[in-house]
């Protein structure tokens, strides 16, 4: 049987551990291999990277992974290795991914690709000088709920979109009560933590897929608790923004209002929610549930704050069935990657898709440092 293989840095992290290795290339291994279009199988054999290598042993026992090194050097010289993936912290992800382009390696990351738009368009050149297949992780777009919500676009559904609206967040515990329930680096700009750099390059790709291209930003970062707990309980300042609130103007003049915040409590169905609101029809899609209302059976309320409300207004929405079996997002995006780099063809989010990103992020913050709209310049090499 062919096989792939692959070096995984970064999997002593809870999203490198979870969701790209346990939940994605070892899944892929445990059913046979990756499934190829005319019926053949290529196995996957992952090489684990990081820097403890006590963490490393006990992963690679765990999981009877045979390989694992803290020698990037080393594993990026080895003829035998074709893929590198990166799910390092963000400061440290630039230098890894030019080495590995380097050494002749096809390429997958998780975002930010860097920490600035130059360092990312950098990448992205490098990588086209060398003709390596390169991807970057845009697990948003495979979730359940997105999924259905593409349908509903695809579908002509929402008639002409007018606005989408999208609250994401959960409280982040400071360290002192409890635990937090994301690593410090997180929140301290130094080591390129901020939500602003994480989860602008998240949206960013989103609207872009789902509904055009983001022209213009005006964006408030803030950093509402300014004092936490590292993981061995010692007090730190947070340097780094916990909130941004971004309104976005799309092709077509749409316009997008998202607020990303470690800093609120839940009150909705899912940690993630976009309303998408159209002349013919409204959505509210989450991570896995999708539910919509037609112009036809949207009821005409009105307004009297003198008496309660007569309507369920819950009640007139319709759920979006599954109609599939929806796999885990990052496996499936995985899935393409590998095919595309066996094909030899291109990734559809390549380092150009997280150069925009991190392109967006930056003027998000540059927008609230400044207190104005900014425009969103198209990039090239």
């Amino acid at each position: 049987m062919d096989k792939i293989v692959i070096a995984l840095n970064g999997v002593t992290g809870r999203m490198g551990y979870r969701q790209h290795l346990v939940r994605s290339i070892l899944a892929i291994r445990d059913e046979g291999g990756l499934a190829l279009p005319d019926g053949r199988r290529v196995q996957v054999e992952p090489v684990l990277l990081g820097r403890n290598e006590a963490k490393l042993r006990d992963i690679a026992e765990r999981h009877d992974v045979k390989r694992w090194s803290t020698d990037l050097d080393a594993v990026l010289a080895d003829d035998e290795v074709s893929v590198y993936f990166d799910a390092q912290i963000t400061a440290t992800r630039e230098k890894a991914l030019t080495a590995a382009i380097d050494a002749g390696k096809h390429i997958y990351t998780e975002k930010p690709t860097a920490t600035t738009v130059e360092g990312a368009l950098a990448l992205a050149r490098r990588a086209q000088e060398a003709g390596i297949v390169a991807g970057v992780v845009h697990d948003k777009l495979y979730l359940p709920g997105l999924l259905k919500l593409r349908r509903l676009v695809e579908s002509g559904f929402f008639g002409q979109v007018l606005s989408v609206r999208g609250e994401f967040g959960y409280w982040v515990f400071e360290g002192d009560l409890q635990p937090a329930q994301r690593p410090s680096w997180n929140y301290r700009a130094e080591d390129g933590g901020g939500i602003a750099v994480d989860m602008l390059c998240h949206w960013n790709y989103v609207l872009e897929n789902l509904f055009g291209k983001v022209r213009g930003v005006s964006a408030k970062a803030v950093t509402h608790v300014p004092r936490r707990w590292d993981e061995s309980g010692a007090p730190y300042d947070a340097t780094a923004d916990d909130a941004t609130y971004a309104t976005f103007e799309l092709d077509g003049g749409i316009v997008a209002q998202i607020n990303s915040s470690w800093c609120v409590r839940v009150h909705r169905d899912e940690l993630v929610e976009f309303q998408v609101d159209g002349t013919e029809g409204s959505a509210v899609a989450g991570l896995r549930r999708c539910v919509a209302q037609h112009r036809s059976n949207t009821p005409k309320p009105v307004w009297n704050p003198d008496l309660a409300v007569p309507e369920d207004f819950r009640a007139g929405w319709s759920e979006i069935p599954d109609n599939a079996d929806f796999d885990n997002g990052f496996k499936v995006q995985w899935e393409e990657y590998l095919r595309d780099v066996l094909a030899g063809r291109p990734h559809v989010h390549d380092l150009m898709s997280g150069a925009r990103g991190i392109n967006l992020a930056e003027l998000g913050l540059e927008s609230s440092a400044q207190r104005r709209w900014v425009e969103v310049p198209e990039l090239s090499l």
